[in-house]
């Protein structure tokens, strides 16, 4: 099985960049998208059943053109949850569930920290989301929390570690959180499978970045321990271009 998370940087920009035609050559079970931008009226519904998706869920924020978070499924869930319950994390459109027979998939997209007050907000929610998955792993042990986390987690995940150690996505309490969100039980499957550098999921549009591959690693599949013995491959696709992003993969048995 094999599940896909992609930051589109807007669902109907991504669209214009030829999104449906590479969703369909890569052909994932199900895919978790971010920062859609638009509501479901605004969205061609009908190209992503076409396209083999009969089971798609969006949950937007309530401001316009803002955040939002989106899960396609060829599978029907046997449950959907939408947000956290926890208002101004929903108020926002940032989680996104789908619960299967013997594992859930979840679409995170945590806020990034671009401003202080906005850094304030991240911490907060980093601290809410943890207490919330503590307790959401009790009733579902078998869960993979896809997303654009905006924390590099290492050196490693990072072109320039020195040079942005004191920019917000490489802070040292936000690396601090990641670690110690992986250590609450959660497996980073691209490093499990993957040791080697250079490998990121985000570039600045600025200079050039990603033709020289100046990027950031951000976004990841993290999967429950439980969900150990069950990994089989991951993956980063840079060469998918319809956003700053690119899609992260994981299959699973």
């Amino acid at each position: 099985m094999k599940i896909i998370s992609y930051n589109v940087n807007g669902i109907r920009a991504a669209i214009t960049k030829g999104f449906l035609d590479w969703l369909k050559a890569a052909n994932p079970d199900v895919i978790c998208l971010q920062e859609i931008k638009a509501t479901p009226e605004q969205i061609p519904l009908i190209d992503f059943e076409i396209s083999g998706y009969p089971y798609h869920y969006w949950f937007p924020a309530q401001k316009k053109g803002y955040s939002g978070v989106a899960v396609l499924s060829k599978i029907e869930p046997k449950n959907v949850v939408f947000g956290t319950g926890i208002d101004y994390m929903d108020f926002e459109g940032r989680n996104l569930r789908l619960d299967f027979e013997d594992f859930s998939v979840m679409s995170l997209y945590l806020p990034s920290g671009t401003n202080i007050d906005r850094l304030d907000h991240k911490f907060k929610y980093m601290d809410d989301f943890q207490v919330y998955i503590n307790d959401l792993k009790k009733e579902i042990p078998n869960l993979i929390i896809c997303g654009d986390y905006n924390i590099c987690h290492e050196a490693i995940d990072i072109h320039d570690p020195i040079r942005n150690k004191t920019v917000s996505g490489f802070l040292p309490e936000e690396r601090a959180w990641l670690d110690g969100f992986m250590k609450s039980g959660f497996i980073d499957t691209f490093r499990f499978f993957n040791k080697e550098p250079h490998h990121y999921s985000w570039w600045s549009y600025r200079a050039n970045a990603r033709e020289n591959n100046k990027g950031w690693r951000i976004d990841y599949c993290l999967a429950s321990e439980p969900m150990k013995n069950r990994l089989k491959r991951a993956l980063i696709l840079p060469e998918a271009k319809h956003s700053d992003h690119c899609p992260v993969v994981v299959e699973i048995e």
